[in-house]
């Protein structure tokens, strides 16, 4: 509240005027006939008493004046507003809104550190989503898209809006990252079944997806992108505490920190949120130790000692806090070791030439996604040897033999993430090799008619799927129609022929690309998208082996169990516990952390604690740009605002006119009343 607005609410004190007016009025003193008096010669009265309070009417009209005078001063704009949108020829319309509900989205609406009394992106999100609704005529259509990774339908589209409220009601804020590609490409889904002419997808969105340099959204689509809000778009910058893990009586918390959108020029990027901050191990509110962070962090690794007698429960905290204050404490987790993923690569066909290793570890080890790699010159043949991997990369896959198939089928049913790419070498498979059950039909290899893929049917690749547009490949594999049954195709190549696949097998995945991992070959090794595929692989392998560690978004799995129940473990005081549905998905059991922290797991009586972290990808405030004709003011925004001060200004008139009414009435009382009989 403004200096000047309090100052203007200060007149309301003026409403004790009326009453010491009323009050310290002194009238005529009354005269009561005595005949002795006569006697007396006349004297002038000098004694008046003060009277009571007195025309009450008039004092009520008096002390409401200077109340509105109060109100006309201290809010001169009194504004009722909504955001609606604008119609073409008012016809009917299909919306499908996409609220984020993603961790960046958690930031308060306006600058500063956040807390529990600010108003938050999300919630003004929510209210906007609910005012658009409240607009809606009979006809329209409305369906609702949920923007956190992974992007989900939270209503169908519908003519039904108090489905729509419902749907609206039950959404709540989380701490997943955001997939705001996938969002746009599922509300665009949505809208292809009704029958309206005008079709627009609304995004409520802090833009902030983690890739700040892609593309503007909404190009190349016929459907109307509008973003209504620009006090969404995201700002500032943010640090999280992403993981803490507990080994040799360390804690090794990884701190990430994204650059600062508000500073200017071109060494923006390189300013960093973590000056002035420190990481704290506390337990139980209390600070154990604590180290300084670097002045300038994007993403650091800090050691802290644990002391000796220290609780079992421990977690790690930065200090101050700032704008996400979800993001700013992880429970400590004993480390079990990073992922392994073990890699088959020929060397002497896969080099680079710069040297070192093959483009898959040097890429993983690149990308810090907490895998051990482990190259091995060939497949193991024995399940004992597989299961000491989460994933396996297998490249150029000449074939395998069928006890090495029964082996691999074996390892992946239980919960093993299979990556097999194919090229020159799946034409050339020995007598007896092969690759049923984990992929079906006969593999070949042969020139391609495509010289890159289809940019639509490449979500799962996210931003990085246009850069598959011009792959420029010296040939690729072809997989029979058998592949494909049961199996989702997660790229195409632009004559519609499978780029990717991935087949579920059992509680783990296969995934097959029809390209070697190879310079030689074609460039998709130097692409983007080469770096989300392992990206996703590694997330798949940590989700479907049943990690005691995930990415909010990601789901545990729970295979072989016949009592399953899960509830996310309270993280501050006066918190709950709160139970997590577990639903059955392709046969498998699943559960989804929308939250990050601790999660107790039973299984069939017996009691687990696994960890969701929050997804690094995330804390990256920069936002991503729309095109400009998202922001068009055809499409609606705020409704004109209706100004209340002609209104109260209207009734001050009507209080003087009453008073003046009153005050002649009050007058004439009075000299009838003094008139002698």
């Amino acid at each position: 509240m403004s200096f000047a607005t309090i100052a203007a609410l200060l007149v309301a004190l003026l409403v004790g005027a009326p009453v010491a007016a009323h009050l310290l009025r002194r009238r005529q003193a009354e005269e009561q006939p005595f005949p002795p008096a006569k006697l007396v010669p006349a004297t002038k009265p000098m004694a008046r008493r003060r009277s009571m309070l007195e025309d009450r009417s008039l004092f009520v009209v008096r002390a409401l004046s200077v109340l509105m005078l109060a109100v006309l001063g201290a809010t001169p704009f009194v504004r009722c507003s909504r955001l609606g949108l604008a119609r073409r020829d008012g016809a009917s319309v299909a919306l499908a809104i996409v609220i984020d509900d993603s961790l960046s989205m958690r930031a308060p609406l306006e600058g500063g550190a956040g807390g529990p009394g600010k108003r938050t992106k999300f919630e003004r999100a929510l209210a906007s989503a609910r005012e658009l609704t409240t607009g809606l005529r009979s006809g329209d259509a409305v369906a609702v898209v949920l923007g956190g990774a992974p992007a989900r339908v939270a209503l169908a589209s519908t003519t039904n809006m108090a489905a729509v409220t419902g749907a609206l009601e039950g959404i709540e804020p989380s701490d997943r990252a955001t997939d705001l590609e996938g969002a746009l490409a599922l509300a665009r889904e949505l809208l292809r079944s009704v029958p309206h002419a005008d079709r627009r997808v609304v995004l409520l969105s802090d833009l902030a997806d983690g890739a700040p340099n892609a593309l503007p959204l909404g190009g190349g689509s016929d459907t109307t992108l509008w973003a209504p809000l620009p006090e969404l778009v995201a700002s500032g910058s943010d640090c999280a505490v992403t993981r803490a893990d507990l080994r040799a009586g360390k804690v090794r918390a990884r701190v990430v920190c994204s650059p600062d959108t508000r500073a200017a020029g071109e060494g923006a990027a390189g300013i960093s949120a973590s000056a002035g901050r420190a990481v704290e191990l506390r337990a139980g509110g209390k600070v154990l130790t604590s180290a300084p962070l670097g002045a300038a962090v994007r993403a650091e690794e800090v050691a802290l000692d644990v002391p000796e007698g220290a609780p079992e429960e421990l977690t790690v905290g930065l200090t101050p806090g700032d704008a996400i204050l979800e993001d700013d404490e992880a429970p400590v987790v004993p480390a079990g070791g990073a992922l392994p993923i073990a890699v088959v690569v020929d060397v002497a066909s896969t080099h680079v030439a710069t040297g070192g290793p093959p483009p898959i570890e040097q890429a993983l080890a690149a990308m810090h996604l907490d895998a051990e790699v482990r190259p091995l010159p060939a497949v193991p043949d024995h399940a004992d040897e597989l299961a000491a991997f989460a994933g396996l990369i297998v490249d150029d896959v000449p074939g395998f033999t069928p006890e090495g198939r029964r082996s691999l089928a074996a390892w992946v049913e239980r919960g093993g993430v299979l990556l097999l790419t194919f090229g020159p070498r799946a034409a050339t498979a020995p007598l007896g090799a092969g690759f049923d059950p984990l992929m079906p039909g006969v593999v070949r290899w042969g020139p391609s008619p495509s010289q890159g893929a289809d940019a639509t049917s490449a979500v799962f690749f996210g931003p990085s799927a246009e850069g598959l547009a011009k792959l420029s490949p010296d040939g690729r594999a072809s997989f029979d129609p058998a592949a494909a049954t049961n199996a989702d195709v997660l790229a195409r190549w632009d004559d519609g022929a499978p780029l990717l696949l991935r087949r579920s097998l059992g509680r783990g995945a296969v995934f097959a690309l029809s390209l070697p991992l190879t310079v030689d070959e074609s460039d998709f090794v130097l692409r983007p998208a080469f770096l989300a595929l392992l990206d996703r692989f590694v997330g798949t392998a940590r989700a479907r082996g049943g990690a005691r560690q995930i990415d909010v978004g990601d789901a545990f799995t729970f295979d072989g169990f016949k009592d399953v129940a899960i509830e996310r473990l309270p993280v501050r005081a006066g918190e709950a516990r709160r139970p997590i549905p577990v639903v059955e998905q392709d046969g498998r059991r699943r559960a989804v952390a929308p939250l990050q922290g601790r999660y107790e797991v039973r299984l069939d009586g017996e009691r687990a604690v696994r960890v969701a972290t929050v997804p690094e990808r995330e804390i990256d405030l920069r936002p991503r740009r729309v095109i400009d004709a998202a922001r068009a003011e055809e499409l609606g925004g705020v409704v004109p605002s209706i100004d209340a001060s002609p209104y109260v200004a209207l009734g001050l008139l009507v209080l003087a006119v009453l008073e003046l009414f009153l005050r002649a009435v009050g007058q004439k009382r009075e000299g009838s009343a003094s008139t002698p009989a």
